[in-house]
C-alpha cells in the first residue's frame, strides 16, 4: 500500500517572517512531488489540517516559522513527540487552531494523528506587519524545501532493517512564531 504524507504550511504572508511556511509550500508546489504527497496551506487556521487528517495519513510534515533564539534563517527538522491529550467535552475547540502544536495535540486526542510527525521550521528575524520576509529567512526557503525533499525520500522509501542511520532530525524543542 502506498504511503500518504501530508505537508501542511502555517503562517501569515502579511506578517513578515511568519510567512515562511507558506512560502516553502509554494516552492514545493512549483516542482513535481512523489506520488502520495499532499500539500495543504493552513495559513493561520489549522482546523483545515485537522479536517484533512481525517482522510488518513502515514506522516505529517508541518512547515512554520519559529523563535528559538537561533541565528535568523536557521532551518531545523524536528521530530515531534506529542503527549497524550484528552479533550474536555464541555470545552469548545478553537476552530482556528493557529498554533501547529495545538493542531497536533487535537489530532492526537481525536485519534487521527499520523505515527510520524515532523516540523520543518526556520528561525525568524522579525514578525512585523509587511509582506516581505527578511533576507536570511528568504534564503532559508530553498534550504527548507531541500530538507523536505530529503525527509520525503526517507518517509516514502521501503522499510529498512532496524539499526540503520535514519535520524535526520534535530532534537525536539522550541516554540512557534506569531501564535
Amino acid at each position: 500500500m502506498m504511503k500518504r504524507v501530508l505537508i501542511a504550511a502555517f503562517g501569515n504572508l502579511l506578517w513578515g517572517d511568519d510567512g515562511f511556511g507558506v512560502r516553502v509550500l509554494q516552492k514545493l508546489a512549483a516542482a513535481p512531488l512523489p506520488e502520495g504527497v499532499y500539500l495543504l496551506e493552513a495559513g493561520i487556521s489549522g482546523i483545515s489540517v485537522l479536517q484533512e487528517l481525517l482522510s488518513g495519513y502515514d506522516a505529517l510534515i508541518l512547515l512554520d516559522a519559529m523563535d528559538k533564539g537561533l541565528p535568523p534563517g536557521t532551518v531545523q527538522v524536528l521530530a515531534l513527540e506529542v503527549p497524550q491529550v484528552n479533550l474536555n467535552p464541555n470545552e469548545r475547540l478553537d476552530m482556528h487552531l493557529a498554533d501547529p502544536q495545538r493542531v497536533v495535540a487535537a489530532a492526537k486526542a481525536l485519534g487521527v494523528l499520523p505515527p510520524q510527525v515532523f516540523l520543518v521550521g526556520c528561525q525568524i528575524k522579525r514578525c512585523e506587519w509587511g509582506q516581505e520576509v527578511s533576507p536570511k529567512v528568504a534564503a532559508a526557503i530553498e534550504v527548507a524545501a531541500q530538507k523536505v525533499h530529503h525527509l520525503l525520500l526517507q518517509l516514502l522509501r521501503p522499510a529498512a532493517p532496524k539499526g540503520g542511520d535514519d535520524d535526520a532530525t534535530d532534537p525536539p524543542m522550541g516554540r512557534f512564531c506569531g501564535r
